[in-house]
């Protein structure tokens, strides 16, 4: 039986192929092989041979031996996302031939973890099921070079001539590339043409006009499939040549690379998926959701944590008397801290839809007509004409009776419009003749997105809020000690859904009617809880993104705001959310059973002055210091502990695509 080597194309901890963080390759879908945890940039050459194919956003590299190995080289996970500035440098372009261990090129290991990708380097045999009889790795320490597995070929395997990508102009694939043109009625029959890991995927004007049965025949098709308004013809690791050469033969216009690699991604969750038990579903989609939810925050992470922190600085102004509420000053600074959240969907609108796969600037104008001042002031100022479902309602729409809530400084609504506006957006340009998309599709998918958060989305969130609001109150009407403790452990949650709004008219009606909030108090140990997790990892970790994030997020929750604690790292991180919230709990309980209040509405750290009664200090003041402390030490304790590792940075992965948020500047938000 015949041998080869696979090399290492890079230094570092090389593991096991199921030990990999990303499902398509763990699970085999892309061949044998395995992975290596890098501990330098340089990439060389993992065989002697062709390469046939270089991603463009130089992630990934194909490469054909002499023996007919076909070898993939994946420069970390997910990393396909990093096109606007691809960490990589390359010295080989397709067609080139390679000897093992040539350099190749690098990797700047560093920027792929600041932007919250994992480094891990794959190298998988494509056709494995044709070629290879026995893969067997060399776990541990490698370096660039070394032999990195041992692979027994079979015995059928003969010497195959390394093929050169298509071109579209004598390349190996232009004859087939050809043939399927044909057979699906020729180029005046092909709208547009993308693919994904294993599929060309054609949308077509009359599907009728593609002679399936030729199109299976052909030698290098698989299959023909037809879904989701797409003529799929099924290739299989050859997709990019043959795509290649089939968009060559096509002409400029009907290749769409971004729309490509988003259905690579689709593929490849699609198949993992299929092969999960019901309660890996169930991780998964929470463990997407998360990502998602994270992944469009991140963008606007450091604006939040600096805006934080003004609003805090703001509110130590006005509590000492040193800037009055009611001055143009405070008007000026409060506008630099606020903007930010005040517009927040506007910004979630544009990441969560470069996120989810929907058009950026479409979502971020959908996020201008949730804070468009009008809509803004039927929210807050409108009159309430009749109530259902405990809410009010406030506005009409081609005389439908409505709800408008208050969009600014949520998140929520625009994921969920991000995401159904990744369905709506194909299936528009699908039906939508290509000379009138750029009006109609923009038109109509403002007009559906923005019309569902409003009419829909929005009354139903109300709907739940107020629900959790009364049961929040009945709770407090029966023990504030229980009350605390299950609003200090669960309301950050309620933040990432928007569904802690309901809370908000409850403090407000107390202040206005009381002067003071003994619920405000319990939702302030929260935001400190959130502040001591985070500060745990300041401290602990040694990754320098991750200590450049922790620290200002400190501050910021510290000051009354815990978006940038909680989406940039407690939430993404998993367990120290959860350590955050036993903090939150103790916090909470302890304030409910002292009987805090708290007599304004900035919390936090920076909302002591809150919690001095006007009548004269009494004990709420000490109370409030006693759950903080306790909340701090709990939080920081159990996530320095068990909460957090560096370990949690590598591992993490920004999940595929899927869902929301809510805001705070002060216990009230």
């Amino acid at each position: 039986m015949k041998q080869v080597q696979l090399l290492a194309p890079i230094k570092g901890q090389l593991i096991p192929l199921s030990d990999v963080q990303d499902p398509v390759f763990s699970q085999g879908m892309m061949g044998d092989g395995f992975g290596v945890e890098p501990t330098n940039g340089q990439v060389v050459a993992p065989v002697s041979g062709r390469v046939t194919m270089v991603a463009a956003t130089l992630h990934a590299i194909g490469f054909v031996t002499a023996s007919g190995l076909e070898v993939l080289v994946h420069l970390g996970i997910d990393t396909v996302e990093l096109k606007d500035k691809p960490p990589f440098k390359l010295n080989i372009n397709v067609g080139d031939d390679v000897k093992a261990g040539d350099n190749i090129g690098t990797m700047d290991l560093a920027a792929v973890k600041a932007a919250g990708k994992q480094t891990t380097v794959i190298l998988a045999v494509t056709n494995t099921a044709d070629k290879v009889a026995q893969l067997t790795p060399r776990l541990g320490n490698v370096t660039a070079g070394a032999v990195g597995a041992q692979v027994d070929l079979k015995t059928a395997t003969k010497a195959a001539a390394a093929p050169v990508a298509a071109k579209g102009n004598g390349g190996k694939y232009d004859d087939l590339a050809s043939q399927i043109i044909m057979n699906i009625g020729g180029v005046e029959n092909v709208k547009s043409v993308i693919h994904c890991i294993t599929r060309v995927r054609f949308y077509l004007k009359d599907e009728s006009r593609a002679n399936d049965d030729v199109i299976r025949d052909l030698k290098g098709v698989i299959d023909v499939a037809k879904a989701g308004g797409q003529y799929q013809v099924v290739i299989g690791p050859a997709v990019t040549d043959v795509y290649d050469a089939i968009v060559a033969q096509l002409g400029p216009g009907f290749g769409d690379d971004d729309a490509s690699a988003l259905a690579s991604e689709k593929e490849a969750n699609k198949a993992a998926w299929k092969k999960m038990t019901v309660w890996q579903k169930v991780k998964h989609s929470l463990s997407a959701l998360i990502g998602v939810i994270t992944g469009s925050m991140i963008p606007v992470i450091g604006l939040l944590a600096a805006s934080g922190i003004l609003k805090g600085v703001l509110a130590l102004l006005t509590s000492f008397k040193l800037v009055s509420a009611t001055t143009t000053t405070y008007v000026i600074i409060n506008a630099m801290g606020d903007s930010v959240f005040y517009f927040l969907p506007i910004f979630v609108g544009f990441t969560a839809a470069k996120k989810l796969g929907s058009d950026p600037v479409i979502m971020g104008i959908i996020g201008g007509v949730l804070t468009y001042p009008t809509i803004v002031a039927i929210a807050s100022t409108g009159k309430v004409t009749s109530h259902l479902l405990g809410m009010g309602i406030n506005a009409t729409f081609f005389g439908l009776p409505v709800h408008v809530a208050s969009y600014s400084y949520s998140i929520f609504p625009m994921i969920a419009g991000a995401w159904l506006a990744s369905k709506l957006e194909p299936w528009l340009k699908r039906v939508i003749p290509t000379v009138l998309r750029m009006i109609f599709v923009p038109l109509l998918e403002v007009i559906i997105i923005s019309g569902a958060i409003i009419l829909f989305l929005g009354p139903i969130i109300t709907a739940l809020s107020g629900a959790l609001a009364a049961g929040i109150v009945k709770i407090y009407e029966l023990s504030p000690a229980i009350s605390g403790l299950i609003i200090g452990g669960f309301y950050q949650v309620l933040v990432i859904f928007g569904l802690h709004w309901a809370i908000i008219p409850i403090v407000a009606n107390d202040i206005a009617t009381t002067g003071h909030s003994y619920l405000n108090a319990i939702v302030s140990a929260t935001m400190v809880a959130q502040g001591g997790a985070v500060l745990a990892i300041a401290l602990k970790s040694k990754v320098a993104n991750i200590k450049e994030l922790a620290w200002p997020a400190t501050i910021s929750a510290f000051s009354g705001v815990t978006e940038p604690a909680m989406y940039g790292i407690n939430l993404k991180y998993g367990r120290a959310f959860v350590t955050a919230s036993i903090g939150g709990a103790v916090g909470g309980f302890l304030t409910g059973l002292m009987h805090v209040n708290m007599w304004g509405f900035a919390g936090s750290l920076i909302g002591f002055t809150s919690f001095v009664n006007p009548k004269g200090l009494d004990f709420s003041f000490w109370g409030f210091w006693i759950a903080s402390i306790a909340d701090i030490i709990v939080a920081f304790t159990l996530t320095y502990m068990f909460g957090f590792s560096d370990a949690d940075v590598k591992n993490v992965k920004t999940a595929p695509k899927k869902k929301h948020l809510g805001e705070e500047a002060a216990p009230v938000e």
